[in-house]
């Protein structure tokens, strides 16, 4: 596993232990690769969750996700189906909630089906308070793993999946941000 908010430089001993217990991707196998990015968000944990868990709206901090529809009833199991916005290798996208953990904080995806390359797509986010200048403090981890597509290197596919999750985890950040600064001031519009 590698990453956190600045790439792929090292990560620290609070960071390690989180990815330990929550990000481990069983049984990796050649064709696969799994990485793990952290990003540290000035808003507090029940904030940044209150968007994080929501399986029905993705698209309220990812901004590759033009629409979302939930199958059946919202639990683990459920799937979605996502629109992705144009630009990208992909049109659309089915995921199965696999984990939405309210009280450890903790949510995971996987990916079964839809218009792109990414197959064998897991990932498995978890919030932790923490205090930034401060103020009550989010560190997110997000780690995934996915087949490495044919014609392609693991080192490209885990550059093109950072990338993308690097992209929503500042989105996320600044919609929380958005909103705690909002809690504590005036109403201000955020995305």
């Amino acid at each position: 596993m590698s990453g956190n908010s600045n790439g792929r430089v090292g990560i620290g001993s609070v960071e390690s232990e989180y990815i330990r217990r929550h990000h481990t991707h069983d049984d990796l196998a050649d064709h696969q690769c799994s990485s793990a990015l952290v990003k540290h968000i000035k808003a507090p944990v029940h904030l940044v969750w209150s968007l994080v868990r929501r399986f029905d709206q993705p698209q309220k901090y990812k901004p590759f996700i033009s629409r979302c529809v939930v199958l059946g009833n919202l639990e683990i199991g459920s799937l979605r189906e996502v629109d992705v916005r144009s630009g990208l290798p992909a049109t659309t996208s089915t995921e199965r909630l696999e984990l939405l953990d309210d009280d450890e904080h903790i949510f995971s995806i996987r990916i079964v089906g839809g218009d792109h390359r990414l197959k064998n797509y897991s990932s498995v986010i978890s919030l932790h308070p923490e205090i930034i200048d401060g103020r009550p403090g989010t560190l997110v981890i997000e780690s995934f793993v996915v087949d490495v597509p044919d014609g392609n290197t693991k080192d490209e596919t885990c550059y093109f999946v950072e990338a993308l999750i690097k992209c929503n985890l500042k989105s996320l950040a600044d919609v929380s941000e958005c909103h705690a600064v909002q809690d504590r001031t005036e109403p201000i519009e955020c995305m």
